[in-house]
């Protein structure tokens, strides 16, 4: 048996400690001691849930299961929103196992551990090696949120000719501003008011727009993709004619209500929504 700490939500919002046990480890699961832990806005929805928060992870290797294969105990790994799928439905088997219908993701699954925990036990096929140049405190991050990003820019084929739209400068934001940048794009970046300019403009933005009030927006250059990093939806009629023609717009944070547009305006430019979820094992790797 084993038996760890866990960061448990409840339901007057108040982060417990709690203790989570686990049947000795079997086929190819690993026990994780974490060393460190993202905070996402999503775990936010579930400070009032009875489950493991956190789903940011990383930490070194303390024990592995007798079919593990390729990690081994004192490696670091990390871990994202998704823990497991079924690895033979037809999405699993084109590296889409982010949509396998038996896929096993945070919140949803698996609900008595966590990152924010002493230890936690997954899967060695969900687990990602984490480089040695890279701290525990600014891998955690990318379990999800830079991979979240990484996975927007990468699997749609962004060029680097290409104008990026960057809305918001929180978990994702700060991170598709950078990752944009790096790939040799230029970058727009959305905010409501100019608090955090100087803060974009650090991290790679080539400009910076104050939306908060603005009856119209005009960046230098149309924007090719947006990338909407903000659980509020913007203002669709100022922002769309910033948009170029046949420009995508990738809404990225989870959030309740609905998302809708202008018909007309979008129809005329041959706007596209393109929804993405996390990021497949392969992205992440490559993140």
């Amino acid at each position: 048996m084993v038996s760890f700490t866990v960061y448990k939500g409840s339901e007057n919002g108040a982060v417990v400690a709690a203790t989570t046990e686990k049947p000795e480890l079997q086929n190819d699961q690993v026990l994780v001691k974490v060393t460190a832990s993202g905070l996402c806005g999503t775990d936010l929805h579930y400070k009032n849930a009875n489950m493991g928060l956190g789903h940011e992870g990383v930490g070194v290797i303390e024990s592995v299961g007798p079919q593990v294969k390729y990690m081994k105990k004192g490696d670091r790994v990390g871990w994202g929103y998704e823990h497991n799928s079924c690895e033979h439905c037809q999405q699993c088997l084109r590296g889409n196992e982010t949509y396998c219908a038996e896929r096993k993701m945070y919140g949803l699954a698996d609900l008595d551990q966590g990152s924010m925990a002493s230890h936690a036990v997954w899967r060695e096929a969900f687990l990602f090696q984490i480089p040695d140049g890279l701290s525990d405190e600014d891998a955690a991050p990318l379990q999800c949120g830079g991979a979240t990003v990484f996975n927007a820019l990468h699997e749609f084929d962004t060029q680097p000719t290409e104008t990026i739209g960057v809305m918001g400068i929180g978990g994702l934001g700060h991170l598709a501003i950078q990752y944009a940048a790096k790939m040799g794009c230029r970058v727009v970046v959305l905010s409501g008011t100019d608090s955090k300019k100087e803060e974009a403009m650090k991290l790679g933005a080539h400009e910076f727009i104050a939306t908060k009030g603005a009856k119209e927006i005009k960046p230098s250059r149309p924007i090719d993709r947006l990338l909407v990093c903000t659980s509020a939806q913007p203002q669709w009629d100022v922002l769309i004619p910033a948009l170029a023609p046949h420009a995508v717009i990738y809404p990225l944070s989870v959030a309740g209500g609905e998302f809708t547009i202008p018909y007309t305006p979008a129809l005329f430019n041959g706007i596209r929504v393109q929804f993405s979820v996390v990021a497949s094992r392969y992205i992440h790797q490559r993140m």
